[in-house]
């Protein structure tokens, strides 16, 4: 057994500052990762604050293209909304410094890819390191587009794999295109322990605010401003939404919009009032990290039946499901009621606690998954 294990991760997302929203979980897994003093981890990613042991591998031209990217909103937007060569030269652009990166990291013992899309450049280098990929909702789209699996599958082929959803319901899909070529195994990601310690606190004498965070595009919304206005336009209850603005989808004026947020801001004031958290969400995902947040501060979560959903929510015990919009309004009416409100407080926390735990929970199971790799 060696004294410790180098490992490389890879991300194209990672939060700026301490009130940036983006790529927060990514920097929660880097923390827990660099506590283990058995990993020397090396980071490459866009510039952030690192944990002392985390070294930097990315250089500064590449940070300043990462920045770069992230300000035109992540590489999932610029091939959604990109115009003209950027929709060609951005990904082209991202997979060639990736190759640079595995090129000239001989000496790691594996590579920790987040997300699929990332770990196409390892078909382009001579290293037979083992890869982890951390696989999330958004990879599956990926899989679409003519000729990816295939790729994949080739770039799998080249070395020991291992492919790592963050949702269990994303299993048998990826067994499906890369079963024969790569080890399937899910791992959950963590909480960070300050939502466990979230105390909310109820008051009668003021309106009922319901919390959206997510980012504010049509499939994200889905038909929540249409199923929402008879029951937030009178002011008896509030629908409060955080995020930025990805696309030009009009926000109603009875909705409360506050801009992006940031996970303390969500922690020290928005959780603790809220009466609850809603996600009609019908795009790609894989296991949203705010609904988890959200249950282990004991704030109920009202949720569109998507698997992503559904992998976490049982319907009336840590959650309720609204397929339709006579259910969304039954659904408010009854998690408006105190003792349902708490009961799915109680066993949300109590749900997430035992089967996610804590950052430093999911540390172990990335170690255990490193050692059998290599």
């Amino acid at each position: 057994m060696p004294s410790s294990l180098p490992i490389l991760m890879t991300s194209t997302s990672y939060p700026r500052s301490a009130t940036d929203w983006r790529g927060v979980f990514i920097r929660d897994m880097v923390n827990a990762l660099a506590a283990d003093p058995f990993l020397q981890v090396s980071l490459w990613a866009p510039p952030g604050v690192l944990p002392p042991l985390v070294r930097d591998a990315c250089l500064p031209e590449e940070a300043r293209w990462l920045t770069q990217l992230l300000e035109q909103g992540g590489i999932a937007q610029v091939l959604r909304k990109g115009k003209g060569l950027a929709r060609i030269t951005s990904p082209v652009g991202l997979l060639w410094l990736l190759r640079n990166v595995y090129r000239r990291s001989p000496d790691v013992a594996l590579f920790h890819v987040n997300w699929l899309q990332n770990a196409l450049p390892l078909l382009c280098t001579k290293t037979k390191q083992p890869a982890l990929i951390t696989v999330l909702g958004s990879d599956l789209g990926l899989l679409r587009l003519p000729g990816m699996s295939w790729l994949l599958r080739k770039t799998f082929q080249q070395r020991r794999c291992m492919l790592a959803p963050n949702a269990e319901w994303m299993t048998m899909i990826l067994k499906e295109h890369f079963g024969e070529v790569a080890e399937i195994a899910p791992i959950s990601f963590g909480i960070d322990e300050k939502w466990y310690a979230v105390q909310r606190q109820w008051s009668s004498e003021r309106p009922s605010r319901w919390l959206v965070v997510s980012r504010i595009t049509a499939p994200k919304i889905g038909p929540l401003f249409a199923w929402g206005e008879s029951l937030f336009s009178s002011g008896v209850q509030e629908l409060h939404l955080f995020g930025p603005r990805q696309d030009s989808l009009p926000i109603p004026a009875w909705v409360h919009y506050h801009g992006a947020t940031h996970p303390q801001a969500l922690q020290e004031q928005w959780f603790p009032q809220a009466t609850g958290l809603i996600t009609l969400s019908q795009h790609n995902e894989g296991r949203p990290q705010v609904v988890l947040e959200a249950m282990a501060a004991g704030v109920p979560v009202l949720a569109s039946p998507l698997p992503a959903h559904t992998d976490v929510i049982a319907h009336r015990k840590t959650g309720w499901l609204a397929p339709s919009a006579d259910f969304f309004h039954e659904g408010i009416r009854w998690l408006s009621e105190r003792q349902a409100n708490e009961d799915i407080a109680r066993q949300a926390r109590a749900f997430v606690k035992e089967q996610m735990g804590t950052w430093e929970d999911c540390a172990g199971r990335y170690r255990s998954a490193y050692q059998k790799l290599v």
